[in-house]
């Protein structure tokens, strides 16, 4: 399967390409620069592959939660390219995507995946090992970074940006069995999460590549909406 899966949820930009099990990436720590930088970078991994957008057969995205511009970014991109070839498209969870890379990198079993959500508030989510790929143990959540959910209380590796911010609340929640702030959600973690998602589900048309907004979610949800 030939799979292009682009990433921009928060301070990074990265594009990877899974062409029949081999793995092209490009990754980019650069806050406000992803609208530059992302389609550049599907040019170069498809020229580095020698083939053409006409040549793969499904897009992945990472679509949230994250920072509101991120989120857009990948979102539309991913739209306008799978519009141009008539693609099918596969979301993947930012944080999700972000505890799959704790995994790689680290070999982490259990992952509390948490990014800063500004105005004293984290997206934050709790996934378990499975096989090789990293499943929820609860929904996702936008909460004040002290009052965790039940479920993401316990023991976990910590990743994301939140952790920097937030370390010493987190820690008085959880225990640590180890850090990395500076862990972003890549493209190439993408990749596995959006090829078990396309072999059990398939994959979206176009128009439903769509960003993913926890704070939108609450918003809705109040009283008079």
């Amino acid at each position: 399967m030939k799979l292009l899966a682009l990433e921009t949820a928060t301070e990074a930009c990265s594009v990877a390409l899974s062409l029949d099990g081999r793995v092209i990436a490009r990754f980019r720590h650069a806050p406000r620069l992803q609208t530059d930088l992302l389609l550049p970078m599907v040019e170069e991994v498809l020229a580095e592959a020698g083939i053409t957008l006409a040549a793969v057969d499904a897009l992945a995205y990472s679509r949230g939660p994250g920072a509101f511009t991120g989120v857009r970014i990948a979102a539309a991109a991913v739209q306008a390219l799978a519009f141009a070839r008539d693609l099918p498209v596969i979301p993947v969870s930012s944080l999700q995507t972000l505890a799959q890379g704790a995994l790689r990198v680290h070999g982490a079993a259990r992952v509390l995946a948490v990014f800063d959500a500004r105005m004293n508030e984290v997206y934050a989510g709790a996934f378990v090992r499975d096989g090789a790929l990293m499943q929820p143990l609860d929904a996702e959540h936008l909460c004040a970074p002290a009052a965790l959910p039940e479920k993401l209380r316990g023991d976990f590796f910590a990743v994301g940006n939140g952790v920097g911010t937030y370390l010493e609340v987190l820690r008085e929640q959880c225990t640590l069995t180890g850090t990395d702030a500076a862990l972003f959600p890549a493209a190439e973690d993408v990749l596995p999460l959006a090829v078990a998602t396309y072999a059990r589900e398939g994959g979206l048309a176009p128009e439903l590549a769509l960003p993913v907004y926890l704070r939108d979610e609450v918003w809705k949800k109040l009283p008079g909406r």
